[in-house]
């Protein structure tokens, strides 16, 4: 379950090594690569994982839940920095389907206690947490654009980098 930060001291090694906390690959569930090698791939149910970038001293910030996606709001976690996939273009929203988000505990988002990180060399074991996205009823034989953001007060959107705070991707899927 998702908790607040873990402070572990200055960012110096003067304490030596910090403390890491665990991240286990079953909670990417049909995700994980564990019972599906293809990771959805192989019949037409793709996942992808995501990420934040290791930032040092980095601890992002949880946006009011007022201000989150409806769709976000049914797993709200006041811990959590969500993430949503949707249709880049409004001419692809009814063909993205259900999309499915695995994570820490089942939540779909990354844990404020995996912040702030400390550096390899002084978190050499560091897992960063991961979220799982599994599209499992795209439209077939179209082209298909989605967007995924992270939502946080913290992080930024810019039309100069499109993809700092989010990225999209381009899903083509073959019925045959």
């Amino acid at each position: 379950i998702p908790t607040d930060y873990k402070e572990r001291g200055l960012y110096n090694d003067a304490q030596g090594q910090k403390k890491v906390c665990k991240f286990k690959r079953e909670w990417l569930e049909n995700c994980s690569g564990i019972n599906d090698p293809t990771f959805g791939y192989g019949y037409g149910k793709p996942c992808i994982l995501i990420k934040l970038n290791r930032i040092i001293g980095f601890k992002p910030k949880v946006l009011a839940n007022a201000t989150l996606p409806s769709e976000i709001m049914a797993k709200y976690h006041p811990h959590l920095i969500p993430v949503h996939c949707a249709a880049k273009r409004d001419e692809d929203a009814d063909k993205i389907g259900t999309v499915e988000y695995y994570g820490m505990g089942g939540y779909p988002g990354f844990g404020l206690q995996y912040y702030p990180y400390y550096g390899k060399l002084l978190q050499p074991r560091y897992l960063q947490p991961l979220v799982a996205v599994q599209f499992t009823n795209l439209t077939y034989d179209m082209e298909v654009r989605v967007e995924c953001k992270a939502y946080g007060q913290n992080i930024q959107y810019s039309d100069k980098d499109r993809f700092q705070g989010r990225f999209d991707i381009k899903f083509d899927i073959k019925s045959s």
